[in-house]
């Protein structure tokens, strides 16, 4: 995809399903060089034409015209006041939709009060008399039609031009030979329904718009930023970086920064989706759209507003929508060539029978005009991306980016998961998992010698001990005369006596260990624990272990995995062999690939694919880079923190809730399943009144009431899913 500052945006009036797309691909291509340099957005009605095309944008505005719809340069910071617009703009379609049923109704009410009979106005099968038509009924069944065709006749000249008949044309073919036969009521009843069918199209795409709407809604409008001794609010987008802001509590965080002063508790459901909110202290990172809970707190702004993880995540949600799933680019193909293939059957109803049986004409020029109707594929063009773009706004609100309709329905079809290890079953951080005192030792005692040397020390395992200490209450004494062996532990003076703290190696080379006590290191050692030794120049106080502690619900989403239809789970890490043999004894993964390099990775991930067709890795999106690329389906965890795992990976976990892995395959099935029924029930429908129309049971009220209705119906079936 072109990056946004190589792309000039158009907004383009009429554009709400895949159909428009391909128009807009066979007309503007050849003018910007090729349909593959065109972006598309249904979701906010935009195209993208790449800054290097060599076209004006008039140019780009004029082609557009000629497929009927049309076309302006978009201007991001005219956003809010476009989509506010003018009346016409926002209620226009829906003012001409409705006079065309008032209209439709009074022609109705007057045909039936003039002739003195109801069932007259409902005409019959292409045999009406336009004299039986009162004139005053004629001019509303007129005015019916007319308000009812407005949006969709542009595109049907336009398509005539071109001799690329769509839905449009089927339409205003349908409407004109009831017109010619006479048949106001139904040429009325049609366009009005038709026109009702692309409202609700409309709608439904604007309601999918809605709701990726919202995410931008979270931050607010304004940050409170200090200036001297006075609070200025002042718009997010002109806060520079390092500018510290203040949030009150129950504020949301206009932008994506560092805690320097304060402490409170964060709701970061907005972006993680987490459930608990989060503790935050100075030096904690915090992000935009997120609420602060009752604490007051000054934050570093760390990003510029158009760059923070919200406006990413929104940005990524929209282009996403380009990026189509297998079973709408199915559907567009199979419109492509459906449209044509249903106009020429058409045409062969309509010749066949008059000139081969000597049929009467009017009968089959109108069961021809019905069968154009309900041939339309209108429900089943937009059968599909409403429900995808359902998908990924509700995944989104999940705290689960999903980067492209391709990525919703892939999940379902996984059969294999592999996961990294660390920061992915594990939380990514050493911690103490076990004390083991020796020689008559008080584990509290171990433990406050432990951290009176650790304390001065910034070393991954030292921060593990001292916090262990912190939350068992210990006080650790100083310590005097510290001194670090480089590479070994440490040693220092508390009270009258030198205590050292160290590794099994430095234990050896003090020449202190017994055969008991080397027994027991390589016992913990085997488990994958790593082991901290403590003592003094007389004997071994004992020994600390600690772990990469496993994720406390890793066995139960590996359960949950499974129920949900994976077949085989397996864990790559570059860990030795025994710590990682310890991690899949707690998680329950099937297979263990331990001491791997970034290329065995990407092996594994080759092998697994050969066996099992569609695998995912889940990995931190960085690091694992190369086989998140290789799998089915890369997934990143934790990404909020990340720039590069909202790059990486094809389906970013925000938060580091390992739960989020099964929902996200069951959120894929039930898409998948959705729009599977969708497609289903639109091809359904048109079979029934094929068969209907040929045995002469059909109308052309009844053929557009029907598709009407499955559009209808597919909509809001697939709309179901921002509710998953």
């Amino acid at each position: 995809m072109q990056s946004e500052q190589a792309v000039v945006q158009f907004r383009i009036h009429g554009m709400d399903c895949v159909e428009e797309v391909a128009i807009l691909k066979r007309v503007v291509g050849p003018v910007v060089g090729g349909a593959d340099r065109l972006s598309f957005d249904v979701l906010n009605g935009r195209m993208g034409v790449p800054a290097d095309a060599g076209v004006s944008p008039e140019a780009v505005v004029q082609a557009v015209a000629g497929t009927g719809m049309r076309a302006e340069v978009w201007q991001r910071d005219d956003e809010a006041e476009t989509d506010r617009g003018r009346f016409w703009e926002r209620r226009g379609r829906t003012v001409l939709t409705a006079a065309s049923g008032v209209f439709g109704l009074l022609g109705f009410l007057s045909h039936a009060v003039v002739t003195g009979n109801i069932l007259s106005a409902f005409g019959s099968e292409g045999v009406a008399d336009a004299e039986s038509v009162p004139l005053v009924a004629r001019v509303l069944y007129a005015a019916g039609v007319l308000t009812g065709v407005w949006y969709f006749l542009p595109k049907a000249w336009q398509s005539l031009k071109r001799l690329r008949p769509d839905m449009n044309l089927l339409m205003t073919v349908a409407v004109s030979g009831a017109v010619a036969l006479g048949e106001w009521f139904e040429a009325s009843t049609v366009a009005f329904l038709f026109a009702v069918s692309l409202a609700l199209e409309s709608w439904s795409v604007g309601r999918a718009r809605r709701a990726i709407a919202a995410l931008m809604e979270l931050a607010p409008p304004v940050a409170r930023v200090r200036r001297g001794s006075e609070e200025v609010e002042v718009l997010p987008g002109e806060v520079a970086v390092g500018t510290v802001f203040v949030v009150r509590p129950g504020e949301k965080l206009p932008l994506d920064g560092v805690v320097a002063r304060g402490e409170s508790e964060v709701n970061q459901a907005p972006i993680t989706g987490e459930s608990v909110p989060v503790p935050k202290k100075p030096g904690d990172s915090v992000f935009a759209g997120t609420i602060n809970g009752n604490g007051a707190l000054e934050v570093e702004s760390t990003k510029p507003a158009s760059d923070t993880t919200l406006a990413r995540i929104i940005r990524m949600v929209g282009d996403a929508q380009s990026r189509r799933a297998p079973s709408e680019r199915w559907v567009e193909t199979f419109a492509r060539y459906y449209t044509p293939v249903v106009m020429g059957l058409s045409a062969l109803v309509l010749l066949a029978p008059p000139l081969v049986f000597s049929e009467p004409w009017p009968v089959w020029v109108y069961r021809s005009l019905v069968l154009l109707v309900i041939a339309c594929p209108c429900a089943l063009v937009i059968s599909t991306p409403v429900s995808i773009v359902a998908a990924l706004a509700a995944a989104a609100r999940h705290g689960v980016l999903i980067k492209g309709g391709v990525y919703v329905e892939a999940p379902a079809g996984l059969r294999a998961m592999a996961l990294d290890k660390t920061g992915t079953l594990t939380e990514g951080k050493p911690s103490v998992v076990e004390l083991v005192a020796l020689n008559g030792t008080d584990e509290r005692v171990l433990l406050e010698r432990a951290a009176a040397m650790e304390v001065r020390s910034d070393h991954p395992l030292a921060r593990a001990i001292t916090a262990y200490a912190q939350s068992r209450g210990v006080t650790p004494p100083p310590a005097d005369d510290f001194t670090i062996v480089q590479g070994k532990g440490a040693h220092g003076r508390i009270g009258d006596e030198l205590h050292w703290i160290g590794s099994h190696r430095y234990l050896e080379e003090r020449g202190q260990e017994t055969p008991d006590v080397h027994d027991r290191l390589e016992a913990l050692s085997r488990a994958g624990r790593t082991v901290v030794v403590v003592g003094t120049e007389k004997s071994v106080l004992g020994f600390i272990a600690l772990a990469d502690a496993v994720r406390p619900q890793a066995r139960q989403t590996l359960d949950a995995l499974r129920r949900a239809g994976i077949e085989h789970i397996i864990m790559l890490t570059g860990d030795n062999r025994g710590t990682a043999e310890a991690v899949a004894r707690e998680t329950g993964v099937d297979e263990v690939m331990a001491e791997l390099l970034p290329e065995d990775k990407v092996t594994a991930i080759e092998r697994l694919v050969d066996r099992y067709k569609a695998v995912g890795m889940v990995g931190d999106g960085v690091n694992d880079a190369p086989a998140l690329g290789r799998a089915t389906v890369g997934i990143a965890m934790g990404a909020a923190g990340s720039d590069a795992a909202i790059e990486t990976a094809d389906v970013a976990l925000m938060s580091d809730d390992l739960s989020k892995l099964p929902w996200l395959v069951r959120h894929s099935r039930r898409t998948l399943s959705v729009v599977r029924q969708n497609v289903a029930f639109s091809l359904g429908v048109k079979a029934v009144f094929v068969v209907l129309t040929f045995a002469g049971y059909s109308s052309l009220w009844a053929a557009i009431a029907a598709d009407m209705g499955a559009s209808l119906l597919v909509i809001f079936n697939g709309l179901r899913l921002l509710k998953s």
